[in-house]
């Protein structure tokens, strides 16, 4: 995917024009810069590959911008930075914002696609089985991950399994979300059979696989089941109010464990949950056991890093370029900055977790000791002038070694760490590495789906169904906690995890701290029903001044006012939107 073919808009003028007015007009511009016309493209195997980047394409566009990956990640309890960075998005103002309307539209964008090609490789006749095969499943692949972000954003809605062009219909209703997720099952089931194994000779890297399907589609089971859990099941949380403040002077606070009583996911209600978390630890054994690929949880130092981004932890992932604007990434540059020619961060660096996820870590895991970013320099005059440097955390641990001028600050540079100043925040070490880090444009791989995701979804539904006794669920947990060198959790003594409430809650920990910046954690506290719940305790606005407090309403994206205003068939936003 580094390499990508000629840009494919892959739809025909009048097929394009009708499909604009369903989606909106900054969509139509993008597709017709570079437009080739289905007749142009070869019957061949060459030809049909080049409709399938074409959706790619589409996909890798989508993160040259600020939208993805942090439609993902500003709206949750853990990411904080300055107010400004966060925008009203972040505060929770979601009517009429880009991120919520772009992840609408280059969604289904990208389903549009996927359909095009699907529908004009059927047509070809001298493309080899295989070949149509793989192509098909990677589609179906594709449009199923697409609904399953749009599913669980936006709840009920419409699904397109067919291009425009074939059915000439731009007025779909929302369907149920049980459906939805019915359709989603049945697009990976296809996929998980028909996509190449990454042990194959025609798996190209970057390309979801037989092992992205599988490990989509235990995911996908896990989220139903969370969602459809009995109501008022227990779970807790670290987190609360940020800061004290007495007689105006402020200090933070250790987080608390917080108990909360589960929702269902409203569409979920009425599932049989232990049956979908037993689809889902059946479906997550399978890619465990190699049945679908070659995957594996390799050393912590050997995940990170564009070498590794295709390697045996990555189920899939993002591979943009960064010789082209189209098809680059900006996000690295807004979590890790970029550098001017002395090695200083000039811009960027704004985005981070806050104090109380670090503080629920062990200072000994590698999750912080190697993948936060405990020291930095910024560009700025005053502090290039004066050698001042900024370390984090404000600990006795880090001001001891500051004090000592232990490596790495035994320069002649001095480092301070500011509590509430707007930087103090835990940046991430996960994407630093890039081909130019002086560049907003980047290609620093990012993760779509890893094998520890994997792990954890078995040891959470396994959990579910069986218990922890049999100590399989515990074995998978510590499997990824082990790898950081975090302390093994155990089924006895102090804070042991084998009650259910407990082993639950350390799997929702342990996502939150493995996936730290990959985009998870939303997503997360939704599919439990407790995200309205876990940001109100916050108790307005966080460390850094981003408001926090939630609504109902705030469990649901609102449909874009494009899709309103054209799609006749919807005639009702979801509730507390206009």
């Amino acid at each position: 995917m580094k390499t990508i073919y000629r840009y494919i808009s892959a739809i025909a003028a009048g097929t394009l024009l009708v499909f604009g007015a369903t989606s909106c007009e900054n969509w139509l511009e993008e597709e017709a810069y570079d437009f080739i016309s289905p007749n142009e493209i070869e019957d061949s195997d060459d030809g049909a590959n080049q409709w399938l980047t074409g959706a790619y394409s589409k996909l890798l566009s989508m993160f040259n911008s600020n939208n993805f990956p942090f439609i993902w990640e500003y709206d949750c309890d853990y990411m904080t930075g300055p107010s400004w960075a966060f925008g009203t998005y972040g505060a929770g103002n979601f009517q009429g914002n880009t991120m919520v309307n772009a992840m609408w539209e280059d969604g289904y964008a990208l389903i549009h696609r996927c359909n095009s090609a699907m529908y004009y490789v059927g047509q070809m006749q001298n493309v080899s089985e295989r070949v149509r095969t793989a192509i098909n499943g990677e589609l179906k692949c594709l449009k199923a991950w697409t609904y399953f972000q749009l599913v669980r954003g936006y709840g009920a809605i419409p699904l397109r399994k067919e291009s425009i062009s074939e059915t000439g219909d731009r007025h779909v209703p929302r369907s149920d979300v049980k459906d939805v997720y019915a359709y989603i099952i049945e697009l990976l089931q296809d996929a998980e059979k028909e996509c190449y194994k990454n042990t194959d000779a025609g798996y190209v890297e970057g390309h979801v696989t037989q092992g992205t399907a599988a490990g989509l589609l235990a995911k996908v089971y896990a989220t139903m089941a969370s969602g459809a859990m009995p109501e008022g099941s227990q779970i807790w949380v670290y987190g609360g109010k940020p800061y004290s403040e007495v007689a105006g002077v402020k200090a933070y606070t250790e987080p608390q464990k917080l108990y909360y009583s589960t929702h269902n996911v409203e569409g979920l209600e009425g599932l049989d949950y232990k049956e979908y978390y037993k689809l889902a630890y059946e479906k997550a054994e399978q890619v465990i056991n190699g049945e679908y690929g070659s995957y594996s949880l390799v050393p912590f130092d050997s995940i990170w890093g564009m070498s590794n981004s295709t390697g045996p932890e990555f189920l899939w992932t993002l591979q943009p370029d960064a010789s082209d604007t189209r098809y680059c990434e900006s996000f690295s540059y807004h979590l890790c900055g970029i550098l001017d020619a002395n090695g200083y961060i000039f811009d960027g660096l704004w985005h981070g977790q806050r104090d109380h996820w670090y503080k629920m870590v062990e200072s000994k895991d590698l999750r912080v000791k190697e993948g936060i970013r405990h020291i930095w320099k910024r560009g700025w005059t005053y502090e290039v002038e004066n050698k001042i440097g900024a370390y984090y955390p404000d600990t006795a641990e880090y001001r001891e070694k500051v004090e000592n001028k232990e490596a790495p600050y035994n320069d002649d540079w001095t480092y301070v760490s500011k509590q509430f100043d707007t930087y103090y925040i835990a940046y991430t070490t996960k994407y630093l590495e890039r081909s130019d880090d002086t560049n907003t444009h980047g290609d620093c791989p990012y993760p779509l789906l890893r094998f520890a995701d994997i792990k954890l979804i078995y040891a959470e539904a396994y959990a579910e169904v069986n218990g922890t006794s049999d100590g399989k669920a515990l074995a998978a947990l510590n499997d990824v906690r082990s790898r950081s060198e975090a302390t093994p959790l155990s089924l006895s003594g102090d804070g042991n995890v084998s009650d259910i409430v407990e082993f639950r809650s350390a799997v929702l920990r342990e996502r939150s701290i493995e996936f730290a910046f990959e985009g998870d954690r939303r997503w997360d506290l939704l599919r439990y029903g407790i995200y309205v719940d876990v940001m109100n305790a916050i108790g307005g606005s966080d460390e850094l001044g981003v408001y926090k407090t939630r609504a109902e309403r705030h469990r649901l994206f609102p449909i874009p006012s494009s899709e309103l205003d054209t799609n006749d068939s919807i005639t009702e936003n979801n509730p507390g939107w206009s």
